[in-house]
Protein backbone atom coordinates (compact mmCIF):
# COMPACT_ATOMS: atom_id res chain seq x y z
CA UNK A 1 0.00 0.00 0.00
CA UNK A 2 0.73 3.69 -0.49
CA UNK A 3 0.84 6.83 1.91
CA UNK A 4 -2.87 8.22 0.76
CA UNK A 5 -1.98 10.88 3.17
CA UNK A 6 1.24 11.93 4.89
CA UNK A 7 2.26 14.74 6.67
CA UNK A 8 6.28 15.63 7.18
CA UNK A 9 7.82 18.49 9.78
CA UNK A 10 3.89 20.44 9.91
CA UNK A 11 4.38 23.60 12.11
CA UNK A 12 1.75 25.60 13.03
CA UNK A 13 0.97 28.68 14.77
CA UNK A 14 -2.13 31.36 15.60
CA UNK A 15 -1.29 35.15 16.65
CA UNK A 16 -3.43 35.41 20.35
CA UNK A 17 -3.17 38.76 21.58
CA UNK A 18 -0.14 39.88 19.61
CA UNK A 19 1.48 36.27 20.97
CA UNK A 20 2.48 33.73 19.00
CA UNK A 21 0.70 30.80 20.12
CA UNK A 22 2.58 27.24 18.24
CA UNK A 23 -0.23 24.70 18.19
CA UNK A 24 1.50 22.16 16.10
CA UNK A 25 5.76 21.85 16.43
CA UNK A 26 7.25 19.09 13.35
CA UNK A 27 4.28 16.88 12.98
CA UNK A 28 5.07 13.85 11.05
CA UNK A 29 2.01 10.85 10.14
CA UNK A 30 1.16 8.50 7.39
CA UNK A 31 -2.07 6.78 6.53
CA UNK A 32 -2.18 4.55 4.34
CA UNK A 33 -5.23 3.24 2.17
CA UNK A 34 -7.79 1.45 3.49
CA UNK A 35 -6.28 2.46 6.88
CA UNK A 36 -7.94 3.69 9.79
CA UNK A 37 -6.35 5.53 12.22
CA UNK A 38 -7.47 7.52 15.66
CA UNK A 39 -5.84 10.92 16.85
CA UNK A 40 -5.94 11.50 20.70
CA UNK A 41 -5.19 13.73 22.98
CA UNK A 42 -6.19 16.25 25.40
CA UNK A 43 -8.77 19.26 24.88
CA UNK A 44 -6.88 21.84 23.29
CA UNK A 45 -4.09 20.09 21.82
CA UNK A 46 -4.54 21.14 18.50
CA UNK A 47 -6.21 17.40 16.66
CA UNK A 48 -9.00 19.53 14.63
CA UNK A 49 -6.00 22.24 13.55
CA UNK A 50 -4.17 19.18 12.85
CA UNK A 51 -7.10 17.83 10.48
CA UNK A 52 -7.32 21.51 9.41
CA UNK A 53 -4.16 21.22 8.16
CA UNK A 54 -4.13 18.26 6.91
CA UNK A 55 -7.74 18.93 5.00
CA UNK A 56 -5.95 22.07 3.25
CA UNK A 57 -8.35 24.39 5.13
CA UNK A 58 -5.57 25.99 7.04
CA UNK A 59 -2.18 27.18 5.78
CA UNK A 60 0.63 25.76 7.37
CA UNK A 61 3.97 27.89 8.65
CA UNK A 62 6.41 25.24 7.45
CA UNK A 63 6.28 21.67 6.23
CA UNK A 64 4.51 19.32 3.82
CA UNK A 65 1.40 17.79 3.36
CA UNK A 66 0.75 15.17 0.74
CA UNK A 67 -2.85 14.01 -0.59
CA UNK A 68 -2.69 10.93 -2.71
CA UNK A 69 0.85 11.68 -3.80
CA UNK A 70 0.14 15.57 -4.46
CA UNK A 71 1.72 17.99 -2.22
CA UNK A 72 -0.56 20.83 -1.28
CA UNK A 73 1.61 23.47 -1.27
CA UNK A 74 2.64 23.14 -4.75
CA UNK A 75 -1.42 23.85 -5.79
CA UNK A 76 -3.12 26.92 -6.08
CA UNK A 77 -5.84 27.62 -3.97
CA UNK A 78 -8.52 26.94 -6.87
CA UNK A 79 -6.67 23.60 -7.13
CA UNK A 80 -6.49 22.46 -3.44
CA UNK A 81 -10.37 23.44 -3.57
CA UNK A 82 -11.06 21.12 -6.31
CA UNK A 83 -8.42 18.86 -4.70
CA UNK A 84 -10.82 18.83 -1.55
CA UNK A 85 -14.20 17.90 -3.60
CA UNK A 86 -12.52 14.95 -5.39
CA UNK A 87 -10.09 13.39 -3.24
CA UNK A 88 -11.31 14.24 0.24
CA UNK A 89 -14.56 13.65 2.48
CA UNK A 90 -14.84 15.52 5.81
CA UNK A 91 -17.24 14.31 8.49
CA UNK A 92 -17.50 17.21 11.69
CA UNK A 93 -19.02 17.03 15.25
CA UNK A 94 -22.00 18.50 13.71
CA UNK A 95 -23.64 17.45 10.65
CA UNK A 96 -24.03 20.90 8.54
CA UNK A 97 -26.43 19.43 6.61
CA UNK A 98 -28.54 21.95 4.45
CA UNK A 99 -32.12 22.31 6.16
CA UNK A 100 -34.16 22.66 2.43
CA UNK A 101 -32.33 19.65 1.17
CA UNK A 102 -33.28 16.19 1.37
CA UNK A 103 -30.86 13.64 2.65
CA UNK A 104 -30.34 12.21 -1.51
CA UNK A 105 -29.64 15.88 -2.77
CA UNK A 106 -27.14 16.87 0.45
CA UNK A 107 -25.37 13.53 -0.41
CA UNK A 108 -25.47 14.08 -3.89
CA UNK A 109 -24.24 17.78 -3.71
CA UNK A 110 -20.35 17.13 -3.78
CA UNK A 111 -20.92 15.29 -6.81
CA UNK A 112 -23.15 18.22 -8.61
CA UNK A 113 -20.41 20.90 -7.77
CA UNK A 114 -17.88 18.28 -9.53
CA UNK A 115 -20.49 18.92 -12.41
CA UNK A 116 -21.75 15.26 -12.69
CA UNK A 117 -24.98 15.04 -14.41
CA UNK A 118 -27.75 15.57 -11.68
CA UNK A 119 -29.33 11.84 -12.48
CA UNK A 120 -26.00 9.88 -12.06
CA UNK A 121 -24.69 11.96 -8.94
CA UNK A 122 -28.35 11.11 -7.12
CA UNK A 123 -27.88 7.22 -8.34
CA UNK A 124 -24.49 7.47 -6.54
CA UNK A 125 -25.95 9.42 -3.76
CA UNK A 126 -28.74 6.95 -3.22
CA UNK A 127 -26.09 3.91 -3.27
CA UNK A 128 -24.05 5.26 -0.50
CA UNK A 129 -27.18 6.15 1.75
CA UNK A 130 -28.02 3.04 1.58
CA UNK A 131 -24.75 1.33 2.06
CA UNK A 132 -25.19 3.50 5.72
CA UNK A 133 -28.61 1.92 6.56
CA UNK A 134 -30.36 5.31 4.96
CA UNK A 135 -32.03 3.85 1.59
CA UNK A 136 -35.71 3.88 2.91
CA UNK A 137 -34.94 7.73 4.05
CA UNK A 138 -33.83 9.33 0.74
CA UNK A 139 -36.42 11.88 0.67
CA UNK A 140 -36.46 12.86 4.23
CA UNK A 141 -34.94 16.37 5.32
CA UNK A 142 -32.34 16.93 8.57
CA UNK A 143 -35.42 17.90 10.74
CA UNK A 144 -37.04 14.57 9.42
CA UNK A 145 -34.18 12.69 10.84
CA UNK A 146 -32.92 11.38 14.05
CA UNK A 147 -29.76 12.73 15.09
CA UNK A 148 -27.47 9.40 14.37
CA UNK A 149 -29.31 9.82 11.09
CA UNK A 150 -28.47 12.88 10.28
CA UNK A 151 -24.61 12.17 11.11
CA UNK A 152 -24.83 9.05 9.17
CA UNK A 153 -25.85 11.18 5.88
CA UNK A 154 -23.28 13.03 6.63
CA UNK A 155 -20.56 10.52 6.60
CA UNK A 156 -22.93 9.30 3.38
CA UNK A 157 -21.82 12.89 1.70
CA UNK A 158 -18.24 12.30 3.02
CA UNK A 159 -17.77 9.32 0.85
CA UNK A 160 -19.71 9.66 -1.99
CA UNK A 161 -17.64 10.07 -5.12
CA UNK A 162 -15.34 7.33 -3.14
CA UNK A 163 -12.89 9.93 -1.79
CA UNK A 164 -9.14 8.76 -1.26
CA UNK A 165 -9.45 10.27 2.35
CA UNK A 166 -11.72 10.96 5.15
CA UNK A 167 -11.27 13.03 8.03
CA UNK A 168 -13.15 12.79 10.52
CA UNK A 169 -13.35 15.45 13.68
CA UNK A 170 -15.09 14.08 16.30
CA UNK A 171 -17.69 12.47 14.49
CA UNK A 172 -20.09 10.73 16.85
CA UNK A 173 -19.25 13.62 20.05
CA UNK A 174 -22.91 15.00 19.65
CA UNK A 175 -24.53 11.57 20.16
CA UNK A 176 -25.48 9.38 23.17
CA UNK A 177 -23.26 6.42 23.56
CA UNK A 178 -25.20 3.31 21.82
CA UNK A 179 -25.95 5.72 19.10
CA UNK A 180 -22.12 6.99 18.63
CA UNK A 181 -21.15 2.75 18.52
CA UNK A 182 -24.07 2.30 15.57
CA UNK A 183 -22.68 5.79 13.34
CA UNK A 184 -18.60 4.56 14.28
CA UNK A 185 -19.30 0.99 12.78
CA UNK A 186 -21.00 2.55 9.81
CA UNK A 187 -18.39 4.99 9.39
CA UNK A 188 -15.77 2.26 9.65
CA UNK A 189 -17.31 -0.33 7.60
CA UNK A 190 -18.13 1.95 4.26
CA UNK A 191 -14.69 3.80 4.91
CA UNK A 192 -12.36 0.66 4.70
CA UNK A 193 -14.53 -1.09 2.24
CA UNK A 194 -14.00 2.02 -0.35
CA UNK A 195 -10.40 1.65 0.83
CA UNK A 196 -10.08 5.61 2.10
CA UNK A 197 -7.28 6.22 4.09
CA UNK A 198 -9.15 7.41 7.98
CA UNK A 199 -7.78 9.70 10.05
CA UNK A 200 -10.57 10.51 12.97
CA UNK A 201 -10.18 12.51 15.59
CA UNK A 202 -11.78 11.35 18.79
CA UNK A 203 -11.67 12.06 22.62
CA UNK A 204 -13.47 8.13 23.04
CA UNK A 205 -10.98 6.18 24.26
CA UNK A 206 -13.23 3.03 23.63
CA UNK A 207 -13.78 4.08 20.23
CA UNK A 208 -10.69 4.72 19.09
CA UNK A 209 -9.35 1.48 20.50
CA UNK A 210 -11.28 0.00 17.24
CA UNK A 211 -9.12 1.57 14.77
CA UNK A 212 -5.83 0.09 13.32
CA UNK A 213 -3.39 2.43 15.31
CA UNK A 214 -3.91 5.03 17.83
CA UNK A 215 -1.99 8.70 17.54
CA UNK A 216 -1.42 10.81 20.61
CA UNK A 217 -1.36 14.50 19.61
CA UNK A 218 0.78 16.11 22.21
CA UNK A 219 3.90 19.08 22.77
CA UNK A 220 2.15 19.75 19.18
CA UNK A 221 3.52 16.38 18.02
CA UNK A 222 2.26 12.84 17.11
CA UNK A 223 3.42 9.65 18.82
CA UNK A 224 2.12 6.24 18.85
CA UNK A 225 0.08 5.33 21.42
CA UNK A 226 -1.01 2.00 19.94
CA UNK A 227 0.50 0.54 17.22
CA UNK A 228 -1.02 -1.69 14.38
CA UNK A 229 -1.40 -5.01 15.39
Amino acid sequence: MTDTIRAAGVYKAYQEDNLSVQVLKGVDLEVEAGEVVAVVGASGSGKSTLLHCLGGLDSIDAGTVWIDGRSLSTLSEAERGRLRNEQLGFVYQFHHLLPEFSALDNVSMPLQIRRVPLGEARIQAAEVLSAVGLGERLVHHPSELSGGERQRTAIARALVGTPVCVLADEPTGNLDRETARTVFDVLLDVARRCGAAVLIVTHDIELSSRCDRVLRLSGGRVQPERPAG
